[in-house]
């Protein structure tokens, strides 16, 4: 019997999706809305995603507009995007919120690398885990008698060809976003 990939090719793709998500956020020459993405406003006594209070879009590039659709909600939008510390500042006024972004300097842009950095290792940890959780799948499937010993041999092949496939994937989303920064 040959191993089932589905569940690892599922947290695999999964991976790489929320690398791409998390490199979305991560800012580059222009400012997008997907930037403040990962901002929560304390709003009706919970958390919610900064989209879900007001839009977004884009003046020019390098400030965003927020238009708050309930106008007692302004502050705590305005305090919920200086907390999420972006380095941006933030001006209130009758049209809502300007979210005025910085040119990039070297040094932002070296930090911008490392957190870039930081967001492949920890994709990658992911990857891992899962290559781990379906290694030791395959060794309990051996032990207890329902794939031989080849088979289990094979499909550790079959499941390195996969995470080097993922690997590639994932380098490939760092250099594309490595070079957007350097831009």
């Amino acid at each position: 019997m040959m191993f089932n990939f589905k569940e690892f090719d599922e947290r695999a793709t999964d991976v790489v999706e929320w690398l791409t998500r998390e490199f979305s956020a991560v800012r580059t020459g222009r400012a997008t809305p997907a930037l403040l993405d990962s901002v929560k406003v304390d709003s009706y006594g919970s958390k919610m995603p900064i989209n879900q209070v007001g839009s977004v879009g884009t003046e020019d590039a390098r400030t965003l507009r927020v238009s708050v659709w309930d106008a007692s909600n302004v502050h705590a939008v305005e305090q919920a995007i200086v907390d999420a510390d972006l380095g941006v500042s933030v001006v209130v006024d009758g049209g809502g919120i300007r979210v005025i972004f910085p040119e990039l300097t070297s040094e932002r842009r070296i930090q911008l690398l490392k957190v870039a950095k930081a967001k492949l290792e920890e994709a990658r940890v992911s990857l891992r885990s899962a290559r781990d959780d379906a290694g030791k799948e395959m060794d309990a499937e051996q032990k207890s008698g329902t794939m031989s010993e080849d088979e289990r041999f094979a499909g550790k092949e079959q499941l390195q060809k996969r995470i080097d496939e993922k690997n590639k994937a994932l380098d490939a989303l760092y250099e594309r976003k490595e070079k957007e920064i350097n831009e």
